[in-house]
């Protein structure tokens, strides 16, 4: 059989439940899916030049000339199916999940398709939420600027039998994308006025000719926001927002408006053999205008000094009246080994990027870098934290030896150095993790109180304070780590949630957990939540397909696990959960 590669658009889509649907009424299910194939899915795909590949029983896969077609064609579909869901009940709609990626497929002389291209488009179906549209990285660059639509970066994704990770970004259509949108026009028409002392230190750029350099010039970038998070007096946009610009060519005006900042620090670095060449300058974001900049060549050995230097020139700059205890918290004891400071910037890299692969080499570059310098608080801080990854992500043979693990080091960094952020949080997850609220509370406490800018230590406050039983102190820790992270990751919506639903404020859990459904589509915890929520609000249908949802994306989810791990200080309000679903009928 001849076979010939080529470049193609391919479009997968299935029925969400189509098993359960099909048990309950196999004749009416199939009757409703011939009629939608002849009167609206079929249609679409010949007006967008579409080519039927394969039936796959309740799905297919399609071919399309580019991308553009293929989202065209996907939007109008979900369009559709939103009008003919309309006064439907939720337990009988049927609801396509759609995944479409460009890339490279073999095409037989059948017509049939197959190859890399087709299964990543699948895997991509698999991963959508019901209604929503998948898109790889390859196929969202070739539409965002020529569609309107309410996109979620659902970020680097390990897709099933996919080697590597997959950039996946959704897209919400039909009424919800709609709503998104406006609440995201609301929002951005009105913006406030930025706090006067507010920066954003964006990412340096790798002056170097090798991209494998590109950890040092972030590991510096990283330290100097680390270094001005300690300012009181200075609100400071946290690393995960601000490093969302990376590689990006964007207007400082822009940076400023989108992370709501007065300030923002840019610069390079070049490094050369044992010599490091850094520039830098602050920008004000509402005029543009440059309030100072520098350049330093020096040693790679003197490389904490220049740190020191940009940071105590940013303070001249912003005029900042510095107390005692401010000069004492931005002079740290810098490890004095180059190559263990080296091997630093390479773990915590790889910390960042939270695979457990990364994380396994993230560890290796740590315990080295302890071993060429043994006092290094900051590298037993993130050595501990790789521990709590492997704890919190079941990636290890046993997670209790983990966390003991990650306790004894965090504690090890803490004695090395009292006045390091990321040690005391390190300590609070451990502490927390082995049900001592208040120690992990006091940890969490003193993290923002050496870093108040610290939105991780206000987020595992918040963490420690809803499983403490204390949900309204909980939402302020939660409010105040969004602000510093205006990119904030997906779980945190689920973290909100569930003080909410502690609080009994059941819809507006609801909210919350469908818009981290939105950017996040193989989540479990937050689907078992939304049926809980459904289930203490009396809408069981809804209830009911959630779950279904839990046990598709985790066929192995347990609630019996969840309540031994989970740390509640009083069982009963993990319980307040298994009675939403048992008065939706899922669990016994």
């Amino acid at each position: 059989m001849s076979e010939n590669r080529k470049l193609a658009a391919i479009l997968a889509a299935d029925v969400v439940g189509y098993s359960r649907l099909a048990s309950a009424d196999e004749d009416l299910t199939l009757a409703r899916l011939r009629a939608l194939r002849s009167d609206l899915i079929d249609p679409t795909i010949a007006v967008h030049n579409g080519r039927v590949i394969k039936r796959t029983g309740d799905g297919a896969l399609v071919e399309f000339r580019s991308v553009v077609d293929a989202v065209r064609c996907a939007v109008e579909v979900q369009n559709g199916m939103v009008e003919r869901n309309a006064g439907v009940p939720q337990d009988r709609r049927i609801e396509f999940r759609i995944g479409i990626h460009l890339g490279d497929v073999v095409e037989e002389s059948d017509g049939d398709l197959m190859g890399d291209g087709v299964n990543i488009a699948s895997r991509l179906e698999g991963v959508a939420a019901p209604g929503a549209i998948c898109l790889s990285e390859d196929a969202y660059r070739q539409v965002k600027a020529r569609l309107d639509l309410s996109v979620s970066d659902l970020g680097s994704t390990q897709l099933k039998n996919i080697a590597e990770p997959i950039r996946v970004y959704s897209l919400q259509v039909g009424s919800a994308g709609t709503k998104a949108a406006a609440t995201s026009e609301t929002a951005t028409s009105r913006p406030a006025a930025p706090p006067k002392l507010s920066i954003a230190v964006l990412p340096f750029a790798n002056m170097s000719g090798d991209v494998e350099q590109d950890y040092f010039a972030d590991g510096i970038s990283e330290d100097i926001i680390t270094a001005l998070s300690k300012l009181s007096q200075l609100f400071v946009i946290a690393r995960n927002s601000s490093f969302t610009f990376k590689g990006q060519n964007v207007h400082v005006q822009e940076v400023g408006t989108k992370l709501g900042v007065r300030h923002v620090l840019e610069g390079s670095v070049r490094k050369s053999g044992n010599r490091v060449r850094i520039t830098a300058q602050l920008i004000d974001a509402t005029s543009g205008g440059h309030l100072w900049a520098e350049r330093f060549d020096r040693d790679l050995t003197d490389i904490f000094a220049v740190q020191d230097d940009v940071t105590q020139q940013i303070v001249a700059a912003l005029a900042l009246n510095l107390t005692e205890g401010d000069r004492q918290r931005l002079a740290p004891e810098h490890p004095r080994n180059a190559e263990a400071y080296d091997c630093f910037l390479r773990g915590r890299e790889l910390w960042h990027r939270l695979t457990k692969e990364t994380n396994l080499a993230a560890r290796d570059l740590l315990q080295r870098a302890i071993e060429l310098d043994p006092k290094f608080a900051s590298a037993h801080a993130f050595l501990a934290l790789t521990h709590g990854l492997d704890y919190l992500n079941r990636w290890s043979a046993s997670p209790p030896e983990s966390m003991a693990q990650a306790e004894e080091v965090a504690t090890r960094a803490v004695t090395l150095d009292d006045s390091d952020p990321w040690a005391h949080w390190a300590l609070a997850i451990a502490k927390l993790y082995t049900r001592r609220h208040d120690g992990a509370i006091g940890e969490a406490e003193h993290a923002i109180a050496l870093n108040p800018n610290f939105a991780e230590g206000h987020v595992i406050l918040g963490e420690a304070l809803y499983y403490s039983g204390r949900p309204e102190e909980a939402l302020e820790s939660f409010a105040r780590g969004k602000t510093l992270n205006p990119y904030f990751p997906d779980v945190l919506l689920h973290f909100q949630a569930l003080a909410l639903f502690q609080l009994g404020r059941y819809e507006e859990a609801v909210g919350l957990l469908m818009q981290r459904l939105a950017r996040n589509a193989v989540t479990d915890v937050s689907r078992a939540l939304l049926a809980a929520s459904y289930g203490h609000l009396g809408r069981f249908a809804e209830a009911r397909a959630a779950w279904q949802e839990v046990l598709r994306v985790n066929p192995d989810y347990s609630l019996e696990y969840r309540r031994k791990v989970l740390p509640y200080k009083n069982p009963a309000d993990f319980e307040l959960v298994v009675d939403g679903l048992r008065k939706a009928g899922v669990v016994q």
